[in-house]
């Protein structure tokens, strides 16, 4: 079980919009290499793993290393956890759904 900072710590990490759309990305495309977000999302690569580093650190998501074919060295390979899509979906995604519905409603 996750106690209050550890919790939290995931909150505050997911609170930064780069960091969001990080692990939402993920969540939708699945395992993605630091190339791949920093192409995707269009973040500079230093920021990116600047961010890579806090979410992996909070748990949010995990950092797998391993050989490609016909190349030298290690490759990383970012991809959501369970925490991770966990927190989106039944955190931030339940918060947004309820906003959109009271906006539809009183709005």
């Amino acid at each position: 079980m996750l106690s209050l900072e550890e919790y939290l710590a995931m909150q505050r990490a997911i609170g930064e919009e780069t960091r969001y759309r990080v692990l939402s990305e993920l969540l939708a495309e699945g395992e993605l290499s630091a190339t791949e977000l920093s192409g995707t999302l269009e973040i500079p690569s230093n920021r990116l793993h600047y961010h890579l580093d806090k979410l992996e650190s909070v748990g949010l998501i995990a950092n797998r290393k391993r050989k490609e074919r016909g190349a030298s060295g290690l490759y990383s390979y970012y991809d959501a956890t369970t925490l991770g899509e966990a927190i989106m979906t039944h955190g931030v995604a339940e918060l947004l759904t309820e906003e959109r519905e009271l906006l539809e409603r009183y709005g």
